[in-house]
């Protein structure tokens, strides 16, 4: 057995000189805060001076519900923003680099499936997500929020699908099938070809909105939502999950959101 070490045989810590010059440490793309068993999820736009879904946002994310699956407590998820707006939607220069660095489209291909992975891991995930949206909410921000289960937003949100008016099909995370199946066939079809902005009180007769509220209330809203969903039985939570799930998808039989990375891809590679 080795003797113990006395302290006057320990090892010093020496403390590195801090340089007023150096850059802070990069700020994280998401934060993340839990009370309970309740998770708040926060997109961090100051991580990379724009409220929009990168590649290291939907990183994070993915991350974010992968460890889920080992923490069965977290029963709510709570998805929000830090930024003046919820989401401006896709991350559009980074789908030009891609194919600038890439011409075959297979770089491209890959982020677009990120967007993918990350609805269906929303859709799936054992806890109940609560989207809390503020500020403009567009594109993609849009088809990121309807896949949580509940969504509240403050009365002065701004809603559009700006995907066809930009010369882009909307083929982002196989959100066509779900929002179709939120708020039915002739009402999205008529936003999405016609890119109209639409506010709160539009969103809630939809469906895309649950609630909404006025900003400074916003956050009771959510607490009216979180605090009895704590108290119900895991079991029947995640079952009752699951049933809704199941019927959502049984109503997208022909639900091609696989292929959306594709049409992306092939249709920002075309000359223009």
């Amino acid at each position: 057995m080795n003797p113990p070490i006395s302290p006057s045989a320990a090892p010093v810590p020496v403390r590195e000189p801090v340089d007023p010059a150096e850059p802070a440490p990069p700020a994280a793309a998401v934060g993340l805060t839990r009370t309970g068993s309740v998770l708040h999820v926060r997109l961090n736009p100051s991580a990379q001076d724009d409220d929009v879904l990168s590649s290291a946002v939907l990183d994070a994310l993915l991350a974010v519900l992968d460890g889920l699956h080992e923490q069965p407590d977290v029963r709510i998820l709570v998805l929000s923003s830090l930024g003046e707006d919820f989401c401006l939607g896709a991350d559009r220069r980074e789908y030009q680099e891609a194919l600038v660095t890439d011409p075959t489209g297979a770089t491209l291909r890959r982020l677009a499936d990120k967007a993918q992975r990350l609805c269906q891991a929303l859709e799936n995930t054992h806890a109940v997500t609560i989207a809390r949206l503020h500020g403009k909410v567009v594109g993609a921000g849009l088809a990121l929020a309807a896949y949580c289960d509940l969504r509240a937003g403050a009365d002065t949100c701004r809603f559009r699908m700006p995907e066809i008016g930009l010369g882009l099909a909307p083929a982002w995370g196989g959100a066509m099938g779900r929002l179709i199946t939120e708020a039915g066939a002739a009402r999205i079809r008529e936003l999405m070809l016609t890119c109209d902005e639409f506010d709160a009180p539009t969103a809630h007769r939809l469906g895309l909105l649950h609630k909404f509220a006025p900003l400074d209330q916003l956050d009771d809203t959510i607490t009216a939502w979180t605090r009895p969903l704590a108290r119900r039985s895991p079991q029947a939570l995640v079952l009752t999950k699951r049933m809704l799930t199941g019927y959502a998808k049984a109503a997208r039989t022909t639900d091609t959101a696989l292929l959306d990375s594709h049409l992306l891809a092939a249709q920002l590679a075309q000359p223009r």
